[in-house]
């Protein structure tokens, strides 16, 4: 099950509404909105998250493989 957030913002005369859509935009970032959205996007079978997870996680493995063998 998915988070369930209100977002609410008030506007009145004196905040004006390209700042309070900018506002709107990055609680949706710090929500997981919009990465909840994506993730909602395509169905994808769980034997592929799962094959997708391990090649992130070797990819992570790599990565901090060549950063400690340069450094």
């Amino acid at each position: 099950a998915g988070k369930d957030y209100t977002i609410k913002i008030d506007i009145d005369d004196k905040f004006p509404a390209d700042k309070a859509l900018r506002k709107f935009k990055r609680y949706c970032e710090a929500f997981g909105v919009i990465k909840e959205y994506r993730k909602r996007k395509e169905y994808k079978k769980p034997s592929l998250l799962n094959k997708e997870k391990l090649e992130a996680a070797e990819k992570r493995r790599a990565k901090a493989n060549r950063i400690k063998r340069r450094g």
